[in-house]
């Protein structure tokens, strides 16, 4: 009688074993195709992305005292994951200008004219890629991972067309 019981235990034990193998399996096969679909998705909105990144950015303010006159775009792009929350985002190469304006502590400066790399930043969320038009400055995409390790996991992602 003992031995059934056994059995039965094993039984389930390996049931339960082979269970949590597939659900890992069903759950990273599902992240993969999420972050396919988000860098498709990326590539194929990147241009009204790149839009209403400028105009957020461009209307809030910061740095003070200067005035957002232009953004190149870069074609590096990193992606990452949230480690605490999951959800994918991306962060593009940038060159920004800016002018003082007028009657602000930056009209003297002579460095307000000269180009700042920066990588603009976008996240993932319910199937669609936004922005808050921030931007990390004197970060390329590459060390803007590299400096938030522990907040982002790089993906392994293909290089965009």
């Amino acid at each position: 009688m003992i031995s059934v019981w056994i059995g039965a235990c094993v039984v389930a034990l390996v049931c339960l074993v082979v269970c949590l193998l597939l659900t890992l399996r069903v759950q990273r096969s599902w992240k993969r195709s999420e972050e396919l679909r988000a860098l498709e998705r990326f590539s194929r909105q990147r241009e009204e992305l790149e839009a209403k990144f400028f105009q957020l950015a461009a209307a809030s303010g910061k740095p003070r005292g200067l005035r957002w006159i232009g953004c190149d775009w870069k074609q590096s792009v990193t992606f990452a994951r949230d480690v605490q929350s999951g959800l994918i985002s991306a962060f593009a190469g940038i060159e920004i200008r800016f002018e003082a304006i007028a009657g602000s502590e930056m009209e003297e400066v002579a460095a307000v004219g000269d180009v700042r790399d920066a990588s603009a930043v976008f996240h993932y969320q319910n199937g669609s890629w936004g922005t808050g038009g921030k931007a990390l400055f004197n970060m390329p995409p590459e060390l803007a991972i590299e400096r938030l390790a522990g907040q982002f996991t790089p993906l392994d992602a293909p290089p965009l067309k």
